[in-house]
């Protein structure tokens, strides 16, 4: 795809998350859509799904996610009928722990190398095994200043076509759009690999 292609989309459907999505779709390239259950996570799910029900649907399952948010992942799942692909680090949390202990801290040379393991190695094989053309996300302007400079529709280094649907969207619009459609919410997470608001975990810059 070209750059005159992509700022066409862009300008005429980078506000329309619904057209985007179908855009996207209609492209009839494999497509992944990936989640980590955070807030609002349902509509990007819903969202993508109610048009392609069977897309495969990838959560990098860091280990360290709260109890609300299982118990919101699995309520989700069983709601939208996801075609749900966990990808686990390869070693347990409790054989990292035994080992390295407690989660590094941000200031914690280490820090890069717990984002690789729990994050970014389970993305890498998750492309390596579905092997998308198209990856939606629920990536938003407001998240960081790095996703603030992003365009709904990019090339990523990868070489796929990365869709941000919701790039736009407020909280107050994920807010309306959970109510009409009667999805779940969770605001109990936390990402160890962030740590803090407006920090990247590097998915993102990686990919």
């Amino acid at each position: 795809m070209s750059t005159p292609d992509l700022a066409k989309v862009n300008a005429d459907l980078g506000h329309d998350a619904p057209g985007l999505v179908a855009w996207a779709l209609g492209l009839n390239q494999s497509p992944i859509v990936t989640t980590n259950f955070r807030p609002f996570e349902a509509v990007i799910l819903h969202m993508v799904t109610r048009a392609k029900p069977d897309v495969p649907v990838v959560w990098m399952d860091n280990g360290y996610n709260t109890e609300a948010t299982y118990r919101y992942a699995d309520e989700v799942t069983k709601q939208l009928g996801l075609n749900l692909r966990i990808y686990l680090p390869l070693r347990t949390r409790a054989h990292r722990e035994a080992v390295e202990g407690p989660l590094p801290g941000l200031d914690d040379p280490r820090h890069a190398a717990f984002t690789e393991e729990v994050k970014l190695e389970p993305f890498t094989r998750a492309l390596r095994e579905t092997a998308p053309k198209v990856w939606f996300t629920a990536l938003r302007a407001t998240d960081s200043a790095v996703r603030a400079q992003m365009e709904p529709v990019s090339i990523n280094p990868d070489g796929l076509i990365k869709v941000a649907p919701l790039l736009h969207w407020s909280s107050k619009d994920l807010y309306q759009y959970c109510e009409l459609h009667g999805l779940p919410n969770n605001f109990d997470y936390v990402d160890p690999t962030k740590g803090e608001d407006q920090r990247e975990c590097g998915l993102h810059i990686a990919h």
